[in-house]
């Protein structure tokens, strides 16, 4: 493992996307638990992509879950609901990934329900422009979704998760453990990043 800082960290992963080709469009997503705040590295890499040359659109996979009556059908607080039934996958897919991917088209829709409101958001189709790179946020993404180029995740030992996730929200822990034993995002993914101290993360080098 190598230590970085947060900012040495954001400033790798810029590294990693500004070395892809410009000429075409890339998909790419950070994964990781709520604890790990993922949506919050999405959001640091925007501006020093933009800062690089490159046209970025952020998006969130918490944009695209399924209707609370089938995300809740086996209750509030089911994990098994949670890792299978919450993220609608295919229609991230159809509506976002497969659109920046390199025989898309570009046309994608930024969002398609409000997890909070359960209420389609009625957003209508962008055009990304050429050379955009779609910066991606999620939880439990990874052997969901494949159409990505280049996927992060954001790890935390189970001992750490526990501890940094809120007691209303303990149900959920299973789903990562599930997570870990059948998908085993850190093999799954091309970047890992360890943040059991977030002040101090460190990137996994491949051996």
């Amino acid at each position: 493992m190598q230590p970085v800082t947060p900012e040495a960290l954001v400033g790798r992963l810029v590294g990693f996307v500004t070395a892809l080709d410009a000429g075409r469009r890339w998909r790419i997503a950070i994964d990781g638990a709520p604890a790990t705040a993922p949506g919050d590295l999405a959001d640091a890499l925007v501006g020093p992509l933009r800062a690089a040359g490159r046209p970025v659109v952020r998006a969130s996979a918490s944009d695209f879950l399924r209707r609370a009556s089938l995300r809740w059908e086996r209750g509030r607080e089911d994990a098994d609901a949670l890792f299978e039934d919450w993220l609608d996958a295919g229609a991230l897919t159809r509506e976002v990934l497969v659109p920046f991917g390199p025989a898309g088209t570009g046309r994608y829709l930024p969002s398609l329900r409000d997890p909070v409101r359960d209420r389609s958001t009625r957003a209508g189709t962008l055009q990304a422009p050429a050379g955009a790179v779609l910066v991606l946020d999620g939880t439990l993404l990874l052997g969901r979704v494949t159409a990505l180029d280049l996927s992060v995740h954001l790890a935390l030992r189970p001992e750490t998760l526990a501890r940094r996730t809120p007691t209303a929200d303990r149900w959920s822990l299973p789903a990562f453990a599930r997570y870990a034993a059948e998908v085993d995002p850190e093999r799954a993914a091309d970047v890992v990043v360890r943040v059991d101290d977030p002040r101090h993360p460190a990137l996994v080098l491949p051996v």
